[in-house]
């Protein structure tokens, strides 16, 4: 089946018109896709495909929720607010328990406290919607490993502990900062709780069909329950968590995790980036070039990531991108979705760009579509371009 490509693209980027339309057009099922960029703050491309699917829908975009979290921090950071090399426990006394009194925020941003998961006993769905719940008993733990010493995916809790901070630092929550700072003075159509009102233009995410030789492949990849990918990914209780379900859960899309439960689409997210480093509607960015440079370059070298077995993953809070896409500048920031989402912002080109889609791509699990790789190279060429 053809899926039939619908919205606009700005002279000179027809060729991501074309490209976005050859992707939907091998997909085997639909996937149910939007495709947003913002050139110097300006939208140059907004584009949708697939049944049910127009550029106001929304889904839950799992991971990019951290790109909110940690904008949210970098901007605590650029006024003074944090200090990077302040211990978690300065902020957060609880912290300290089990060896962890040492770890700096810095180090907490780079995935290093080694607190993925509570080994003896998995999160249900209910508490991962919550990051007070997760923070609460994330605090007492022994780390998997010393704290510092390593770095490793802390895929479903990695902005409740940065988000107890900033509750700690400021006495507001993380979300309630990224409401009035972010979302709410630019329009944005990404949620970090999604309000009932919206429910109506949200559409579930959706699994994916695997061929068998693909089914094959994921069963040999899987991690084993009790591994530290098991532990992360809460496998290792008697319901391992399923990320489908997961979405689509009420609890989740209200309270909006800041690790993994963010709901919105490609405008929004494409918004939240072009706001971060350009000019918007009148409003300086959000950061400045140093700013998003430090929180953007990368911070993970040497070594690989202990979760999810990569190699060079993290900048501050954000995924380093330019090592992934080596067509983006060195100090790119932004992060992906498990469906095969990705969001950043390129301050050497100005490009912010954001790719959604809610049916999962193969190979799944860390955002990593294929497609991403041909959709913004062919946009960071037209960029050059104009």
């Amino acid at each position: 089946m053809t899926y039939g490509v619908h919205g606009t693209v700005a002279e000179g980027f027809e060729e991501v018109r074309e490209e976005f339309a050859a992707h939907l057009a091998g997909e085997r099922h639909d996937p149910g896709a939007q495709l947003v960029v913002h050139l110097h703050g300006r939208r140059v491309v907004d584009l949708w495909g697939g049944e049910d699917i127009d550029g106001d829908s929304l889904t839950t975009l799992y991971s990019i929720a951290k790109g909110a979290a940690h904008l949210v921090v970098a901007l605590l950071v650029q006024e003074g607010t944090l200090d990077l090399d302040r211990e978690v426990a300065a902020y957060w006394p609880e912290f300290a328990a089990e060896g962890k009194d040492r770890l700096t925020l810095r180090e907490l941003l780079e995935h290093r406290a080694g607190v993925v998961g509570d080994p003896e006993r998995a999160f249900t769905v209910e508490e991962l919607a919550d990051d007070r719940v997760i923070a609460a008993r994330l605090a007492g733990l022994k780390p998997l490993w010393e704290p510092g010493t390593a770095y490793g995916y802390h895929a479903f809790v990695i902005g409740a502990l940065t988000g107890e901070v900033v509750r700690r630092a400021t006495g507001r929550s993380l979300h309630e900062l990224y409401e009035e700072r972010i979302r709410a003075p630019y329009g944005l159509d990404f949620h970090l709780g999604l309000p009932a009102a919206l429910e109506p233009r949200r559409v579930d995410v959706q699994p994916l069909l695997p061929t068998p030789a693909e089914e094959a492949l994921l069963a040999e990849r899987a991690a084993a329950p009790d591994s530290v990918r098991g532990v992360a990914f809460q496998q290792h209780g008697p319901e391992p968590v399923d990320l489908v379900a997961f979405a689509n859960h009420p609890r989740v899309r209200a309270l909006g995790p800041a690790s993994s439960g963010g709901v919105g689409n490609a405008r929004g997210v494409a918004g939240m980036y072009a706001a971060a480093i350009s000019t918007v509607d009148g409003r300086a960015p959000l950061l400045t070039r140093e700013t998003a440079a430090l929180f953007g370059g990368l911070r993970t070298p040497g070594g690989p990531d202990l979760v999810t077995g990569t190699d060079d993953h993290f900048g501050l809070g954000f995924e380093y991108l330019a090592g992934r896409y080596p067509f983006l500048g060195e100090d790119s920031f932004g992060h992906s979705g498990a469906t095969g989402s990705l969001g950043f912002a390129d301050p050497a080109s100005g490009v912010a760009y954001a790719y959604t889609r809610r049916r999962f791509a193969f190979p799944s699990g860390y955002g990593e579509a294929p497609e991403n790789r041909r959709l913004a190279e062919s946009v960071l060429r037209a960029a050059a371009r104009v």
